[in-house]
This record gives structure tokens, C-alpha cells and sequence, in this order.
């Protein structure tokens, strides 16, 4: 009873807490839970934590009775520079000169994962977590240039941003094949909250005028299907692999008129693999390969740097204007060393290619998301024989993406993004 209580105080605190997105690998999460995040977001091959069920419910059958809850306090820095370098032969920029950087400098983001074995080779479980997202909120009218004088209507408000919000609920499921093998399943349900502002110069050149900005949050619901596998295939190497289909959701409707095939925003499909290898006996490696298919959501992959031109339509079409976002591929490593009974340190690192081509910058100073690379440390320190609580720091350095867009000619600038974040969890055995 004393369990059930824990686990719904637990759950309600992270469904009533959710808030705002961030962008980190694209706009997925780095790793999910505190544990995680400690070894560069390494999971799909560890059971250390119910966590690793959101990377790959195959390893729930192999780790036992867990409850894990956690925040992280999430800190980025972004913005993005015009430069005053537009050729007196073209027209005026299309954005003012100067650097622009985005408000809302940190933000909480709760996680919570449950596991209970029914039996020795069977465990359910469920897990509320957030992927990632783009905000930003920049205290001028960016895009002002951009406005028809002639129509009011089309005339930049501020401030000027977007902001997209995700969060997933998944049921899990997993059962042992063999003493050394497990499957897993994870139906999963999404929602996802969306809001843009002061875009009202693209009006013109939408399908849906009206549904293009400034219309306050919008909402939308779909859901998706993960799939995994562990396998310890000795004492000394454990390996895992995930899939996660595309989360097919509703549309924004209410930026139909902004957003490619008419609000249209699913969630891409992502693949792991990775190895979990015992160096010695309190040390292990983990190593670990994701692939994040953005190239299937049209939103996202679809070019940004069409040129605006004169009754041409170029958003909510199923070819309109998208951020140009390309597939990511993610590399990550994390060492652990049990120190002590009480005491267990991790560090970590991952790298990616940047998902944003320079030639896409323009439209994508609403979702600057060009982290590559992220540091890691955390450590875990048991309370009691049952209760574990883990600290990890993350430092992403910043990454400067400079380009050109044909609609501001010969004018030249750069996005960038820093990142800092602190995230804590407690773990329980049962």
C-alpha cells in the first residue's frame, strides 16, 4: 500500500509540474533520468534505472522493482545575429542588424518511471516523460521588414517566437525469452503543445491566413508504438536495441496556415543500439548509437529557404516551408565506477551532426537548435539499503551555425546555442 500511495504521488507531481520543451538533439531529449544523463544519455544496454524503459522497455524484465522520479533544472542560452553586411545594391535587410537573444533562461522538466516484475521473467511498468522542443521568445519584431506596409494585418508583433512542448505516457511491457534474453513493448500516448508569435508578415503567403500566428496554445494528441531487446550475452558485455515508430498525431489546427501539410507535426522514428561492456568488476563502459529520423515529419524537413514571392503560397501546403532539419546520428560513451557501497560516479559525452544546414538559418532562429556536443558527471549515493539519489551535471559548449538566406540577400549571420543543466532523481528498490 505504502508503494501504490508513492507511485501516485509521484506520477501526479510530474503530470501536474509539465511545462515548457527544450532543444538538445534537435528537440529530443539527451537521455532520460538522472542516471542516464550522468553517461551522455547511454541507456538502451543498462538496468540501472525504470528510466531506461523510455529508451528500451526490453531491459524492464532484467532489472526488478524500481520507482524513479527526477527533475532537471534546464539552462540554454540562445539567440541568433543579423549582420550589418547586406549589399547597398539589394534591398534593405530583412532583419534589422543585431543580436537577438531568446528570454525564458531555464526551465524544470520532471520524469517518472515505475517497474514491478509480476513474476521472475515478466514486468510491467509505465513512464511519464518529455522528448525536447524549441522555444524561444525574442522581445522585438523580428520579422518587421517582412510586413506589407499597405496591409495592417500583416505587421510583426512582439515578442516574436515558438514554442512546442512534449510529453509522452507509456505502458510497458517485457518478458524474458531466456535466462540471458528479453523483449519489451511500450505502447506510448503524446501530447504536444505548440504556440508562435509574431509571424504575421508570412500571412500573405499562406494557405490559412489566420492560422499562421498568434493564436495561443494549441494542442495536439497521437501516440506510437517502442520496441526492444536485451541481451546479456555474458558476465561481460550486455547488448541492447530499440526502435520507436513515428507518433502519428492530430494536427495543429489552429497553425494549419504556418506549419507544412496543414499542421502536421508528428514525431520522428528513432533506432538504438548499443553495448554495456564490464571492464573490471566496478567499472563498466557503455557505448550507444541513435538515429533520429526527422526527414520523415515534412514540418521539420522541408526547406526553409524558398523565396518569398508575390501570390506564391508557401506554408500549410504539403510543400510548404518547413526548417530543413536532415536526419541526426548521435554517438554517446559512459563510464561508471562503483567507488563504494554508497558511492557510484559516471561520466559521459555525446556528439551529433548538426540537423540544420546553413542554408536553412532563417527560419529556424525560432528553434535554434544546433547543440552537437554534450559533457557529463554525475554520481549516485545510496540513502538506505533500497534508496538510492543521483546528481548530474550537463554542459553543452556553444555551437555558432552561420548562413545566408535568398530573402535577405547578400546579409550574412549565425544561430547559437550554449546549454547548461542540473538533474537530480531518487531511486527506490522494492
Amino acid at each position: 500500500m505504502k508503494t501504490s500511495r508513492t507511485v501516485l504521488l509521484c506520477l501526479g507531481l510530474t503530470l501536474a509540474f509539465y511545462s515548457n520543451s527544450y532543444a538538445t538533439n534537435g528537440y529530443f531529449a539527451d537521455g532520460y533520468g538522472a542516471k542516464s544523463k550522468s553517461m551522455g544519455g547511454t541507456c538502451v544496454a543498462l538496468t540501472f534505472s525504470a528510466m531506461c524503459g523510455m529508451t528500451n522497455p526490453g531491459t524492464l524484465a532484467m532489472m526488478g522493482n524500481r520507482l524513479d522520479y527526477g527533475l532537471a533544472f534546464f539552462m540554454p542560452e540562445r539567440g541568433f545575429t543579423a549582420n550589418d553586411d547586406a549589399s547597398a545594391t539589394m534591398p534593405p535587410a530583412s532583419i534589422a542588424p543585431g543580436t537577438y537573444e531568446s528570454n525564458n533562461d531555464w526551465f524544470v522538466i520532471p520524469n517518472f518511471a515505475y517497474n514491478r516484475m509480476l513474476d521472475d521473467n515478466t514486468a510491467i511498468g509505465l513512464f511519464v516523460a518529455g522528448n525536447g522542443g524549441m522555444n524561444t521568445e525574442y522581445d522585438s519584431p523580428v520579422f518587421k521588414n517582412f510586413s506589407d506596409p499597405s496591409d495592417p494585418s500583416t505587421l510583426a508583433s512582439s515578442p516574436t517566437g515558438a514554442d512546442l512542448m512534449q510529453m509522452f505516457v507509456g505502458l510497458t511491457y517485457s518478458r524474458k525469452i531466456t535466462a540471458q534474453h528479453a523483449l519489451g513493448i511500450a505502447p506510448i500516448f503524446a501530447v504536444q503543445g505548440f504556440e508562435a508569435q509574431g509571424l504575421q508578415p508570412f500571412k500573405a503567403f499562406s494557405k490559412y491566413p489566420d492560422k499562421v500566428t498568434n493564436n495561443g496554445p494549441n494542442y495536439a494528441y497521437g501516440g506510437g508504438i517502442r520496441v526492444g531487446w536485451l541481451g546479456q550475452l555474458d558476465e561481460h558485455l550486455t547488448v541492447g536495441a530499440s526502435y520507436q515508430t513515428k507518433m502519428w498525431m492530430s494536427e495543429f489546427d489552429d497553425y494549419k496556415g504556418l506549419l507544412a501539410e496543414e499542421g502536421s507535426f508528428d514525431i520522428p522514428a528513432t533506432y538504438n543500439l548499443g553495448v554495456r561492456l564490464l571492464l573490471m568488476p566496478k567499472v563498466s563502459l557503455a557505448l550507444e548509437y541513435q538515429r533520429i529520423e526527422y526527414s520523415g515529419v515534412k514540418a521539420l524537413s522541408n526547406p526553409s529557404n524558398l523565396v518569398f514571392t508575390p501570390g506564391k503560397t508557401l506554408l500549410g501546403t504539403p510543400d510548404g516551408l518547413g526548417f530543413g532539419w536532415e536526419d541526426m546520428n548521435i554517438l554517446k560513451a559512459g563510464l561508471q565506477w562503483q567507488y563504494s557501497p554508497d558511492l557510484t560516479l559516471r561520466v559521459g559525452y555525446s556528439h551529433a551532426n548538426n540537423p540544420i544546414p546553413s542554408p536553412q538559418a532563417l527560419f529556424n532562429v525560432l528553434a535554434p537548435a544546433v547543440i552537437r556536443t554534450h559533457y557529463t558527471f554525475g554520481l549516485s549515493t545510496a540513502l538506505s539499503k533500497k534508496v538510492d539519489f543521483n546528481v548530474t551535471f550537463i554542459y553543452a559548449p556553444n555551437e555558432r551555425l552561420e548562413g545566408m538566406n535568398p530573402n535577405t540577400g547578400s546579409q550574412t549571420g549565425f544561430l547559437e546555442m550554449s546549454q547548461y543543466e542540473l538533474a537530480v532523481s531518487w531511486g527506490i528498490w522494492f
